[in-house]
């Protein structure tokens, strides 16, 4: 095997063996190539025909099951890689698939800029997949897909032809997370505030993890007046901030903390838990009966729930299990027994005027945007040490898994605006850039001149599209961590930094005081 799509890979180079950090075999790595290869090629038949709303859901579903902690399931692989070539055959027979080891063994620097492409749609993917769930498309993300695997699939393009690409897929991946945005709001409404409590009430419950709001919202509602309580995992968090999901009384409160902790808190868990997108890690035996997956997840030997979405046999394992015998209380990582969410910038924005008269007045000297992706890895400390080092003026935007660091600190308020202020998922990151949009609007400067620093942690694709993003829109000065993608070759690293200052992190204490001045 060979990949070094996340940021957990062997020795910060790439997993080679005979699995991958992540606990993925290598046939599991090596169809997920074949995939990819297989992908690449209906790309090119798409040359050929136009393709279809089930060409574009086929390749929308291939590229997220490429994502880290989606599937480990090498029948799943085999079976999706024979629709693949089952729509191409239908667009074009003639159409060749490619083999991905003639990128992985390639010019570095070629491979690095495939690589950010190839990582960044399979980011962007996700977020297509989740809207489509809900009725929402757009074609020209749709076709992005098409033309950035054809362009990786090319052996002629060089870096000056392949440069534009990279930007192109951070342009699109915005307008695709606008489509999730406009999905998400227009089916459960614009997210409010809510504080979440860390505590189980006792009886039978249900744990959901993931990203794809549809999956809760139905099991919420297969689960209605059957005394089980559902509570999110991870990502899931922000989906207590929709009234249309607050709505369900059952819809109690949040389980355990960020999505790398799961071998640790479900060891003993008395409730089924249902993966209904990444996040997955391989499975203890000690809550192997109790695990489900759904949609695009897969892993060996658990019950899926296919696309019928009939959580019976969950609802019947949280009833068998029946829960805590009495309320159970947990606490993030720092101690704290609730946590805050719903920060959206449709929020945000709807109290834009106590925002900028606090800046002018001097109660707000800095905005932090402190998010992205959780891991395992050592060095994570840092982001909890950096919000605890911040300004007590100071306000602290975060949003995706990254939160679960600092997120049950209390730090208190300005202008009875909280300090911590939770944007929601990952690909809620469209809420930040819209709130710097608009206090750039209002202060009369470019983003790049707000008293604001984005301090992002990666772990995985969906993180790399987001910054891609960033960098379409020029916002300079990223700090960056907690280590520096294995995939970016030094030539395009230094690319990055001459022309859009992207910065290693350090130390909170060197960091805060390069911000500050």
């Amino acid at each position: 095997m060979f990949c070094f799509q996340c940021e957990q890979t062997a020795g910060g180079k790439s997993c080679t063996g005979k699995a991958g950090v992540c606990g993925k075999q290598d046939t599991t790595a090596n169809f997920q190539d074949k995939l990819t290869g297989a992908l690449i090629g209906l790309s090119r038949a798409a040359k050929h025909s136009v393709p279809t709303d089930n060409t574009h859901r086929i390749m929308m579903e291939g590229l997220f099951t490429t994502v880290t902690n989606v599937s480990f399931n090498d029948s799943t692989l085999q079976d999706l890689i024979e629709e693949i070539h089952r729509e191409k055959e239908k667009l074009y027979a003639g159409a060749e698939d490619i083999d991905m080891n003639t990128i992985w063994n390639g010019n570095e620097d070629i491979r690095s800029l495939k690589s950010l492409i190839l990582f960044g749609i399979r980011g962007m993917a996700a977020y297509a997949y989740h809207a489509y769930v809900l009725g929402y498309t757009d074609n020209d993300v749709n076709q992005f897909f098409y033309e950035a695997l054809s362009a990786i699939g090319e052996d002629s393009f060089e870096i000056a032809q392949l440069l534009p690409i990279v930007l192109k897929t951070g342009e699109i991946n915005l307008k695709c997370m606008e489509l999730l945005n406009q999905a998400n709001t227009e089916s459960y409404g614009t997210p409010v505030p809510v504080t979440v409590p860390l505590t189980v009430e006792k009886g039978p419950f249900i744990v959901v993890s993931g990203h794809d709001l549809l999956d809760l919202k139905q099991l919420l509602e297969q689960t209605k007046d059957k005394g089980i309580n559902i509570y999110t995992h991870g990502e899931m968090l922000p989906a207590h901030g929709y009234p249309k999901l607050k709505e369900y009384p059952h819809l109690k409160g949040n389980f355990g903390t960020a999505w790398q902790n799961q071998q640790k808190e479900f060891l003993d868990i008395p409730a089924p838990v249902l993966f209904t997108t990444n996040c997955l890690m391989p499975v203890k035996d000690s809550y192997r009966d109790r695990v489900f997956t759904t949609a695009v997840v897969s892993y060996p030997e658990m019950v899926h729930i296919d696309e019928r979405k009939d959580f019976t046999p969950v609802i019947e394992k949280a009833l068998e299990l029946g829960g805590y015998s009495r309320d159970t209380e947990f606490t993030g990582i720092n101690g704290g027994k609730t946590v805050t969410t719903g920060f959206s910038h449709g929020t945000v924005l709807s109290v834009a005027d106590k925002v900028i008269d606090a800046v002018k007045a001097g109660d707000i000297s800095h905005f932090f945007l402190v998010g992205g992706c959780d891991g395992a890895k050592p060095g994570r400390n840092y982001y909890t040490d950096f919000v605890k080092q911040t300004p007590e003026d100071s306000i602290i935007l975060t949003l995706a898994c990254g939160k679960y660091r600092f997120n049950d600190l209390n730090l208190g308020e300005i202008g009875g605006l909280p300090r911590i202020m939770d944007m929601g998922q990952c690909n809620d990151a469209y809420s930040a850039i819209k709130v710097a949009i608009a206090l750039a609007e209002a202060f009369d400067c470019g983003v790049n001149d707000l008293p604001l620093t984005l301090v992002l942690s990666w772990y995985e694709q969906k993180a790399v599209c987001i910054l891609l993003t960033l960098l379409h829109l020029g916002i300079k000065n990223i700090l960056l961590g907690p280590t520096l993608p294995a995939f970016v070759s030094p030539n395009i690293l230094n690319f990055l930094v001459e022309n859009y200052a992207l910065t290693p992190i350090s130390t909170p204490e060197e960091d805060l005081k390069k911000i500050l001045g």
